[in-house]
């Protein structure tokens, strides 16, 4: 009885269902101990979805176990800092789940030793003296000899370089690697890494799919939720050291005293993880909250109040990072109000901030109906001219496409143009133009495409990667940005697979040279099972998934091709809104010649805004990536594509390529319940479902659509529609989630 108790407190640790399994060990009578062994097998099995990927299963393999029990038991931490005590309760929480076993906290005879460079004695300096320069969040884990027995060193230059080196050290642990001849350095590429959270004061989410915003302003700062160190736990876990609190869409009130009060509380609760808040600030917050009659950034009186504000909020939170600004974007206020150009209302901001080191992250995304040139120059055109002229706490957040985070776009040619200027990227976790929550989309493969393309600004291999850590341009501040697809979901992001985006993220946000691969693996096993078997089939179902995704919704290059507004389900016939950008037909351009935008010299000439290399390759159709060819040119229906086949008949085998796809998943996903918990299972199968569902209908609706004017027939191997073009134009969901609903 006594190995089958020992079992049980290691499930325990692992479900916390200590009431039930404690009320079946402790009845000494045998014929409890099949039920008990069946139950502890079944609670082994299931994942908490709310732990994310730190689930710290316990270890399976009784090799592995038992030479991490052997490595494993007593631990160093040479630090007073405030995060010492997280570094200790998150290696108690891990050992104890994943070995069944207690660490002890010593300083004498300690296996693993987790200290700052400058706090190490006389021969653990000498064994890490040739170590590679350590950046300030960067870290070693380096197994080193200390008398009769190797130690494992975990240190770096900083309190937060501590914490990071531990959860690596960790993952280790999850990912059964060897603790043998450990020889690690890490250094972050990129000193901001951050989510933008689009979150209003009325915890709505604009294009959030997983519940309302887990930040409770109402009950703040009195309520600190259990959620907020949750949160601040699984960012650190990835390297994410910063989080924007409220909307690009921002309401001045967040910057009151009282709003500021609540914003302290949850930086009170992140800063042991090393998470600094932002805020977004809205660029007419002196007339609304100030009392000013005016905005202008070159106003005295408006510099004055900035500062006297930057002043208060880092009084409050002397660690405060800095504000995201939204400034003559989609009917935001900004200094072209005034007459004022973007690097003059930025680095007034930036004045504001500088004495505090906060930083300004000023978006590139604008565009303007009043401007007649294709929307996807217009970002490049506005800023072009001040390349140069920002001031050095200020980045440009520049969105990963020059349209609006679509299933797939080229890289934004500000990347290419703007070199004197410290760009950050801006990329979406959230699926606002993905399916929303429910479609299985994995974005690292989207994040990987665009910071591996070539943007030849200086010779071959200048990626956006090389662009972003400031090796082309030597920029000192570095940064990226996610847009959060976090909410009051239980299992944090709706779509049991929508964590791995938010990790993906966090883990290129650290090393944006990672490969998608790598991240599907790691993120696979960490959150449900090792098992070879399981983690092969699914890496191939998350590496193939964003594919799927882009081909029966926007193959071959077109964009932006939803439903309205909310951007559910398709809506390519989409035409007579407020601003012909927003419409459907202003994109793919079809007619009787043909499909695609024509953004060579004979078109708009967007493509002159990238190097020559790609403008070049890009401007005749028989040079240009197929997956690119309609977002560059406007192509012949019966033009013939590499494969020998027309234009029209690659479109609907794309379309339907990426149903086969869906079908595909759904196939593999059926095997892989041994796995997986059975809720998770279940929510998983229905939500590929629903995906299926939805890529037919997406299929179906663009291709009846698109045929109106190739005016070809369909070919033999896509199934006839179950309804008329008009029933699916009739669709209308106008309580789809994402949008921010009216109270009215």
């Amino acid at each position: 009885m006594t190995e089958l108790k020992q079992f049980a407190e290691n499930i325990i640790i692992k479900t916390k269902s200590l009431s039930l399994v404690t009320h079946l060990i402790l009845k000494p009578m045998p014929k409890f101990s099949f039920l008990l062994l069946l139950l502890l097998f079944n609670l082994g099995n299931a994942q908490n979805t709310r732990n994310l990927w730190l689930q710290y299963d316990l270890v399976t393999d009784p090799v592995v176990l038992r030479t991490y029990k052997e490595q494993l038991n007593a631990v160093d931490i040479r630090s007073a800092a405030l995060n010492k005590q997280v570094i200790q309760d998150e290696l108690q929480t891990g050992i104890l789940s994943m070995l069944g076993k207690h660490l002890s906290f010593t300083s004498s005879n300690a296996e693993v030793v987790i200290a700052k460079l400058k706090d190490l004695d006389a021969n653990e300096k000498q064994q890490v003296s040739k170590t590679p320069k350590l950046e300030s969040d960067g870290y070693i884990i380096k197994t080193i000899p200390k008398g009769s027995k190797d130690v494992i060193l975990i240190s770096g230059l900083s309190d937060n370089s501590l914490l990071y080196g531990t959860f690596h050290f960790l993952r280790l642990l999850q990912l059964h690697e060897s603790l043998s001849d450990l020889d690690l350095v890490e250094n972050p590429k990129l000193s901001i890494r951050i989510l933008n959270h689009w979150d209003n004061l009325d915890r709505t989410v604009e294009r959030g799919y997983a519940g309302f915003s887990i930040w409770d302003w109402h009950h703040l700062p009195g309520l600190i939720k259990k959620e907020y160190i949750e949160y601040a736990r699984a960012n650190a876990s990835i390297g994410l050291n910063g989080t924007v609190l409220n909307n690009v869409n921002a309401s001045a009130y967040i910057l009151q005293d009282e709003y500021l009060d609540k914003v302290k509380a949850l930086a009170d609760v992140f800063r042991p993880y090393g998470i600094k808040v932002y805020l977004t600030a809205r660029f007419s917050a002196p007339i609304e909250i100030g009392g000013l009659d005016t905005a202008d950034p070159l106003s005295s009186e408006v510099q004055r109040w900035w500062k006297d504000k930057a002043d208060e909020i880092y009084n409050l939170i002397p660690d405060f990072g800095g504000f995201l600004v939204k400034a003559n974007s989609e009917g935001q206020p900004g200094p072209n109000n005034y007459g004022r150009s973007h690097v003059e209302g930025a680095n007034m901001l930036a004045d504001a901030l500088a004495p505090h080191q906060g930083v300004v992250m000023w978006r590139a995304f604008v565009y303007s109906d009043e401007k007649p040139e294709d929307r996807a120059k217009q970002a490049y055109t506005e800023f072009i001219p001040f390349d140069g002229e920002f001031k050095d706490n200020v980045l440009l957040q520049v969105k990963n496409g020059p349209i609006d985070f679509q299933p797939r776009e080229p890289f934004h040619p500000l990347f290419s143009g703007m070199q004197k200027t410290p760009l950050m990227m801006e990329f979406q976790i959230t699926q606002e133009y993905l399916g929303g929550m429910s479609h299985l989309v994995f974005l690292p493969q989207l994040f990987e495409e665009t910071l591996q393309s070539d943007t030849f600004i200086k010779g071959k291999n200048s990626t956006v990667s090389k662009v972003l850590v400031g090796d082309l341009s030597g920029q000192k501040v570095t940064g990226i940005a996610g847009v959060s697809n976090i909410g009051t979901a239980r299992n944090w992001t709706g779509h049991p697979f929508a964590q791995a985006n938010w990790f993906g993220f966090g883990r290129l946000a650290w090393n944006p040279d990672l490969s998608a691969k790598a991240i599907a693996e790691e993120w696979l096993k960490m959150t449900f099972s090792t098992d070879p078997d399981f983690v092969e089939p699914m890496s191939t179902l998350l590496l193939n998934s964003r594919e799927a995704v882009v081909n029966y919704m926007t193959p071959l290059g077109l964009h932006h091709i939803m439903a309205e507004g909310h951007h559910q389900g398709p809506g390519p016939w989409v035409d007579g809104l407020a601003r012909e950008d927003w419409t459907s037909v202003y994109y793919h351009k079809a007619d009787s010649l043909g499909l695609g935008f024509d953004r060579t010299a004979s078109g708009s000439d967007a493509l002159s805004q990238y190097g020559t290399e790609i403008e070049k390759a890009y401007s005749k159709i028989e040079t240009t990536p197929e997956k690119y060819l309609l977002w560059f040119h406007h192509v012949p229906w019966d033009y013939k594509l590499k494969n020998g086949h027309s234009l029209w008949y690659n479109l609907a085998r794309h379309y339907q390529d990426g149903v086969l796809k869906v079908e595909d998943m759904i196939s593999t996903w059926e095997q892989m319940q041994p796995y997986v918990d059975e809720y998770v299972f279940r929510q998983t199968q229905m939500l590929l479902n629903i995906q299926l569902k939805e890529s037919k209908w997406w299929r179906d609706a663009c291709l009846l659509y698109f045929q109106q004017f190739s005016n070809m027939e369909m070919p033999a191997f896509i199934p006839h529609a179950k309804h008329a073009l008009d029933y699916y134009k009739s669709i209308q969901r106008p309580y789809a989630p994402g949008i921010k609903p009216s109270w009215d």
